[in-house]
């Protein structure tokens, strides 16, 4: 399993990349390797706020549904729309395709929060 070392991750299993002063977030590999097959995802609006350890949606999977939780506080300012009919991305390109919010954050300081790649390798060894 890869985990990209240029990203940031939250123990809730949701990956950060830096873009121009805005972070783009997704789920790892991992997170859906764990759900299985993901049927529908649902995310915020363009404008809405997100708060950091808060649900922001939700994916469904043949097994279960899972809430997404923002790993940093800000808005929303894009929203991968091709996820509403083509959820199987996530499974397919967890790290691209499949990306699902870009935010404005309100504080940088968060993301001294969220773990490093090799960090984040070491929590989920164990799970």
């Amino acid at each position: 399993m890869s985990t990209p070392k240029d990203l940031r991750y939250s123990e809730e299993h949701e990956w950060v990349k830096e873009e121009d002063g805005k972070y783009r977030i997704g789920i790892t590999h991992f997170a859906q390797s764990e759900l299985g097959d993901i049927v529908f995802v649902e995310l915020p609006q363009v404008g809405d706020e997100v708060k950091s350890d808060e649900p922001f949606g939700s994916v469904e999977s043949v097994k279960t549904v899972s809430e997404l939780y923002a790993p940093l506080t800000g808005k929303v300012v894009a929203v991968n729309e091709e996820l509403e009919d083509s959820p199987e991305l996530v499974n397919e390109s967890p790290y691209e395709g499949a990306w699902m919010i870009v935010v404005e954050v309100a504080d940088k300081a968060e993301l001294d929060e969220l773990m490093t790649a090799e960090q984040y390798e070491k929590m989920t060894a164990g799970e």
